[in-house]
């Protein structure tokens, strides 16, 4: 990979079309969001093989690691976005000290969740709403998976880093690399060695442990990205507020994600393990697709946080639009045709099983009719967090998983049962675009006003 120069990759990210510098940061974020997901429904496809319970023990843990990932992108994100805005100033000082002090704080924090998750193992996936039969696999999934908490947290943290940087292309080679060898030693685990759901979580969590040496030592011996130091990590109360405001965003979108799964899962329950199972599996079909939006527009968050570092105020707009042209239309594309094959999907995990596919089948056609309005949702909540609109990208973060779904969760499925359950979610969608338009409108006015800076 060719190293760029700081001032190579500030004109770049300034001064080029934005038309052709947004694809060229997105494709590695994109490639990178696409090959986790995939490994993520790898491990559910090859766990559904076993059976049923097995599935939607998957689904079950998926809550846990999506608080993983929500504290790691709340501290990565948060950094990150200091990092962009500072290297956008021309304070490259405050960039390394944000960055170190980002993983170290990861790697700490995620010792501490590890410890506390393995003495308490039993009760917490009882918590993320394990029924009697989905228990024992859940618990064999998410030991291992706790076991590499610090190193999950640290790759995602240094791969936020370098996305912010302007150097997606190195955190994608650590990302990518790890994400393959979960593919590949899913099924030599789960069914050569005979390990089951443990083999699976064994799989995962030796993939992630290679991501974290990769994007080490990407950090630490490219000579265009920010290093990894120990004499960086300076913790204070100043630096942990800058780094949390603008990272709470991250904390509302994907934390409350995972108290709506955990709601999800605990409001299936009633309707059985094919119930958790079934939109387990849609859950993480339509994170597939939507991993192509969020990847487009962590292309476009570097551009948007040096351009609003540096007062390009009218690029930051321009940005903005040109992302959510590009996302709505393909996600239009995306859901047309993951309509006319939504059978064909769910059956993919679960041939065997008729209340899977049924229920699945319908949840997949609701959720795919509002995807659309996810590209205009996510580039805003990417937009507001990027140029440190704190509260508000929180307010848009939490609404679609949290401030609309799980008042929905709490009172549709009582009202229509299961159906209910199946409809929550594109209800909240509708809901938090409606939300997310007004407040991303009064913003641009506010942008359009202000004068830009010199180049």
């Amino acid at each position: 990979m060719k190293s760029r120069t700081p001032q190579q990759r500030n004109q770049m990210l300034l001064h080029e079309p934005i038309n052709r510098v947004i694809p060229r940061m997105a494709v590695p974020t994109i490639i990178s969001m696409l090959i986790t997901n995939i490994y993520n429904m790898a491990d559910t496809f090859f766990v559904s093989q076993i059976g049923t319970s097995a599935s939607g023990a998957v689904g079950v843990i998926f809550s846990a690691m999506a608080i993983i990932q929500a504290i790691s992108f709340t501290i990565g994100m948060g950094s990150g976005t200091n990092v962009s805005q500072a290297l956008g100033a021309g304070d490259n000082e405050r960039a390394d000290r944000f960055a170190s002090t980002a993983f170290f704080t990861a790697f700490i924090v995620g010792v501490v969740l590890a410890f506390f998750s393995l003495r308490h193992i039993d009760a917490i996936v009882r918590f993320l709403g394990s029924t009697e039969t989905i228990a024992p696999y859940a618990k064999d999934y998410a030991t291992y998976i706790f076991y590499a908490t610090p190193f999950m947290m640290c790759s995602f943290v240094m791969n936020n880093l370098l996305r912010f940087e302007g150097l997606s292309m190195y955190g994608m080679v650590g990302i990518t690399t790890g994400g393959i060898l979960n593919m590949v030693l899913d099924p030599i685990l789960i069914f050569g060695a005979g390990l089951g759901t443990a083999g699976a979580a064994i799989a995962t969590a030796f993939s992630q442990f290679v991501s974290f040496v990769i994007l080490l030592i990407m950090c630490n011996t490219r000579s265009d990205a920010i290093s990894i130091r120990l004499s960086n990590f300076k913790p204070g109360l100043r630096i942990y507020s800058r780094i949390f405001y603008n990272g709470v965003p991250s904390l509302g979108r994907q934390g409350i994600a995972s108290v709506s799964t955990i709601l999800l899962n605990t409001t299936a329950g009633p309707y059985g393990d094919a119930a958790i199972a079934a939109m387990s599996i849609v859950s993480r079909f339509v994170l597939f697709i939507n991993s192509s939006v969020i990847g487009f527009g962590q292309g476009f968050q570097p551009v948007c946080g040096f351009c609003y570092g540096a007062g390009r105020f009218s690029r930051v707009r321009e940005a903005f639009r040109y992302c959510v042209r590009v996302t709505t239309l393909l996600l239009i594309v995306l859901s047309v045709i993951s309509l006319l094959l939504s059978r064909q999907i769910i059956m993919l995990f679960r041939r065997d099983d008729l209340e899977v596919i049924r229920i699945g089948t319908l949840a997949l056609r609701l959720q795919l009719l509002t995807l659309p309005l996810w590209g205009f949702i996510t580039m805003s909540n990417m937009f507001t967090q990027s140029i440190g609109y704190g509260v508000r990208a929180t307010i848009i973060s939490s609404a679609r998983q949290g401030i609309f779904l799980i008042p929905a969760l709490l009172i549709l499925p009582r009202a229509f049962g299961l159906l209910g359950i199946q409809i929550a979610q594109p209800l909240s969608d509708l809901a938090t675009f409606v939300l997310t338009f007004f407040i991303v409108r009064s913003i641009l006015s506010q942008l359009k006003h202000m004068p830009d800076r010199e180049a």
